[in-house]
């Protein structure tokens, strides 16, 4: 063999060694880091697990107890002691609504189309008295908050200032009222760009009466495409409960001082009074008004019995029956949570105010039409303890059913806001 073919086959073999250490390291490579990525992945489910089950069984985890290990350190998220008021299982998902909360706080932006004469139509809100006074804190407390910007390109969500109750003032009838409404978007989409690019997905109006709601279902492509934020949210007539918002109706300013911790002051054990002007208010009123246990009255409480007679029922009842009259909204509820006195919710089609945020069955009862015939003894057999929890828990949620000029934390204004910041994100543009 000569000396040229020896070299050759040398040079063969140790290609062939370094192919075969190169492939032993691409293995022991590929070993370590499916060891690593298991072992990645073991812990993280064990970690979850337990946050999951740790978190079920108490109000709050410090941070003591456990933390979550960043996947980066732009994501860094730390668990630490929160009050009980802040972090509870009064919320559907606690530690989600505050962080969420905090962020909306720093980066929510809401443009306000400025277009519409300010002295009829539009940018008026309702006056901040009586049961619509909802929509009017909403328009005064947008304007004056940090929420608001003057560059539409940084808005998250843009507002069209509808506001109907002039309208009706003049006596427009409802089907000019949907014109006028119509032509004021029209003008919207022609001048600016932004419903174009959503079909109007990241637009919202407010309502909180009859009048703007009917004024507005004129206009399908409003009411389909846009969020609704109303009084009246009721399945059966339209509302979108993804995409639509309750607004709460609050009758402000109260009468009263807001009801505390005093369950053991309430000896009736149930109360409603008001106007039998739905199906459901009849049958309340016909089987229950002479019963000696429920309080129960088919007309309002007459001013001429003496001075705010009726509230001050609110604060000797445990709980306060709340049926839909006209519309399945009722500003008795808020009234009640005011007043410290446990809703009796008695609706079939009634999406409540911050029903995404809120878990109602931890500070109310609700319950369907058919229930009305069991009223008193679904009520009797709730247990003492619970009826205790249920009204603890009713002053807890009390500041987010308060509206404030300027607004304040947590109040009802920054509950919707939180509403919409949750509606924006699935919103694709």
């Amino acid at each position: 063999m000569t000396a040229g073919k020896l070299s050759q086959q040398l040079q063969q073999q140790q290609q062939v060694q370094q192919s075969m250490c190169s492939l032993k390291g691409s293995l022991r490579t590929l070993a370590i880091l499916t060891l690593v990525s298991f072992t990645y992945l073991s812990f993280n489910s064990l970690h979850s697990s337990y946050f999951s089950s740790s978190s079920s069984s108490s109000s709050f985890i410090s941070a003591s107890s456990v933390s979550l290990a960043p996947a980066t350190k732009k994501t860094t998220i730390l668990v630490k002691d929160y009050d009980d008021d802040e972090i509870s299982d009064l919320y559907h998902s606690p530690r989600v609504f505050k962080l969420n909360y905090e962020e909306m706080e720093r980066n929510f932006k809401i443009f306000i189309y400025p277009d519409g004469d300010p002295n009829t139509f539009y940018q008026t809100p309702r006056k901040l008295t009586g049961k619509y006074a909802s929509e009017g804190y909403f328009f005064q407390n947008i304007r004056e908050s940090r929420f608001q910007t003057q560059d539409p390109d940084q808005a998250h969500l843009f507002f069209i200032p509808i506001s109907c109750h002039k309208m009706r003032g003049k006596g427009i009838s409802y089907e000019n009222m949907t014109i006028i409404v119509d032509n004021y978007v029209e003008s919207l989409k022609s001048k600016y760009p932004y419903w174009n690019r959503t079909l109007g997905a990241d637009h919202f109006f407010v309502t909180c009466h009859d009048v703007g709601v009917r004024a507005t279902e004129g206009v399908p492509f409003l009411i389909k495409n846009a969020i609704r934020v109303v009084c009246s949210p009721s399945y059966d007539v339209g509302f979108i409960p993804h995409k639509d918002i309750a607004l709460p109706q609050v009758l402000q300013p109260f009468a009263l001082p807001a009801g505390g911790n005093d369950v053991e002051k309430r000896t009736t054990l149930g109360f409603w009074a008001g106007h039998r002007n739905s199906r459901i208010r009849v049958i309340l009123a016909r089987v229950w008004e002479n019963d000696t246990e429920l309080d129960i009255s088919n007309n309002r409480i007459n001013r001429a019995t003496g001075h705010l007679v009726y509230q001050k029922r609110f604060y000797g009842s445990k709980y306060c029956i709340c049926p839909g009259g006209s519309q399945v909204n009722s500003a008795r509820i808020a009234d009640s949570i005011h007043y410290g006195c446990i809703p009796v919710i008695l609706s079939n089609y009634y999406d409540l105010p911050f029903n995404d945020i809120l878990d109602w069955h931890k500070f109310s009862v609700v319950l369907t039409e058919q229930d009305v015939y069991r009223l008193k003894q679904i009520l009797k057999d709730i247990p003492d303890n619970k009826l205790v929890s249920l009204h603890k828990n009713l002053v807890k949620v009390q500041k987010h059913f308060q509206w404030n000029s300027p607004p304040v934390k947590y109040d009802a204004f920054h509950m919707v806001m939180y509403d919409l910041w949750l509606r924006h994100h699935v919103i694709k543009y």
